[in-house]
């Protein structure tokens, strides 16, 4: 494996220790990473190009600007401020650019699915508005379902973490500098930048749970085309407090601009000494993602144990022809193993991972999702013995509804039971008792229940 070079220029040498340094941060999920425009190039009619020198011709041209003395590569201030010059309209940009960018399919940068698949990353933010990122992890992680949690900020409208870090149970993007749309609510000029690093710093306008994170978490900056003040301006924003003041985490600059700006290199060696500068975002990723792989298979322990098994959050929506799994949330790590040894053996699966237990929305996606599933598994134990009251007792009453329209003899309604739970003294409604419950301990599924539920799956479908 290649090995980093000292860099003499750089605040502080990014030698074997340093990776040694970070790889550990990131297995301890205290690395956030900061993704910019420089990993974003994709395959167009023209070859391989940056996506936003791309999207800045196109804008051009779908607006009729004329860029006949603009600066190469055009940028899309560079086209926005042409435009307003010619007495156009600043909100025709933003509708353009969805357009422009709904007209095309772009496969996710290599950059960005290598970042994906190193699965302890669970926050990323991004200070693009194009949709890539997010389509890379669930690519990666997903199947391609749109699993991951996309939120965006934006002035008018203060999105923060739905949750604290710790407990969120989903990949979150989080688009600090706003998302595509029609309307402007995102970053595409100068001006647009200046409103929202002053939003951002404002009392009441700032994501609190977000920079939270940014300020007690090391940081990956990779790929950032911040000019020298901005990225200034970036860092003491993040971490909140005079950047000369001692503190715990560290940050990584990788882009092919930081390393050529001497008096931001100067500054960040005198000022900010927990900063390191890494040249080129690409070759950043790679490095790392090589790095992470290579840890990720150490061998197995004297005693034969293997690491712990990591968990990926079903989709957002339920599939088609899913097979609905019921539980209480203390049950959560069973009802995760038994959910991947039925994904491992083919068998489409779906529970809710979010529980708001609240709402007639959140009521009417759920009683939906049962009305369409294909079976509808409930998870017995102890815990559903405790709590008389809950979510999931309103779920089995919407299964048992449904099996009233099912002729006598089909199968829906597949009952189980995680632990040692007396079948004759579960407190389930009449209708499963008539049914045989069977026995998963923990949550690890035999064998032979998987061949029952493939023959009746296969046998369910159109």
């Amino acid at each position: 494996m290649s090995t980093v070079p000292a860099r003499t220029s750089s605040p502080q040498a990014f030698d074997e220790d340093a990776w040694d340094d970070l790889l550990n941060y990131i297995e301890e999920r205290r690395v956030i990473p900061i993704i910019g425009p420089d990993l974003l190039r994709v395959q167009t009619d023209t070859g391989l190009r940056p996506l936003y020198d791309w999207l800045a011709e196109k804008l051009a041209s779908r607006l009729s600007v004329d860029i006949v003395g603009l600066p190469r590569p055009l940028t899309l201030n560079d086209v926005l401020c042409c435009y307003l010059g010619q007495h156009g309209r600043r909100e025709e940009v933003y509708t353009r650019l969805r357009s422009i960018l709904r007209e095309v399919t772009f496969e996710p940068p290599l950059a960005l699915r290598q970042l994906a698949q190193i699965t302890d990353f669970d926050l990323f933010v991004t200070t693009t508005f194009d949709p890539l990122l997010e389509q890379a992890i669930n690519l990666e992680r997903h199947g391609g379902q749109p699993s991951t949690e996309v939120i965006a900020y934006a002035p008018n409208r203060v999105a923060d973490l739905p949750v604290e870090r710790s407990q969120s149970q989903r990949t979150v993007v989080y688009h600090l500098l706003g998302r595509l749309s029609a309307s402007p609510t995102y970053v595409v000029s100068d001006e647009d930048m200046l409103e929202f690093i002053c939003a951002l710093q404002s009392e009441h306008l700032t994501p609190e749970k977000l920079f939270h994170e940014l300020e007690h978490n090391h940081l990956l900056l990779i790929g950032s085309d911040f000019s020298n003040w901005l990225a200034r301006l970036f860092l003491r924003m993040a971490k909140r407090r005079r950047l000369s003041d001692p503190r715990d985490v560290s940050e990584v600059f990788a882009d092919d601009h930081t390393m050529q700006d001497e008096r931001l290199v100067s500054f960040l060696q005198q000022v900010s000494v927990r900063t390191r500068v890494y040249g080129g975002a690409e070759a950043f990723v790679a490095e790392l993602h090589a790095r992470w792989t290579a840890r990720q298979r150490p061998a197995l322990p004297s005693n034969g144990a293997s690491s712990p098994q990591r968990f990926l959050p079903p989709a957002r929506e339920m599939p088609e022809n899913a097979i609905f799994i019921s539980y209480a949330r203390e049950d959560l790590p069973a009802v995760q193993r038994l959910k991947a040894a039925m994904d491992a053996a083919g068998l489409t699966t779906w529970f809710d991972l979010d529980r708001l237990e609240g709402g007639d929305d959140y009521d009417r996606k759920i009683r939906a999702n049962i009305g369409r599933c294909s079976f509808f598994l409930p998870v017995i134990s102890a815990t559903t013995q405790r709590r008389h009251e809950a979510y999931f007792r309103r779920e089995w009453s919407y299964a048992v509804d449904r099996a009233r329209n099912i002729a006598d003899g089909g199968k829906f309604i597949l009952p189980v039971c995680i632990d040692d739970t007396p079948e004759s003294e579960a407190l389930v409604p009449e209708q499963f008792k008539s049914l045989h419950i069977v026995r998963i301990p923990g949550g690890e599924p035999p064998p032979e229940f998987l061949r029952r539920l493939q023959d009746l799956f296969s046998g369910s479908r159109p």
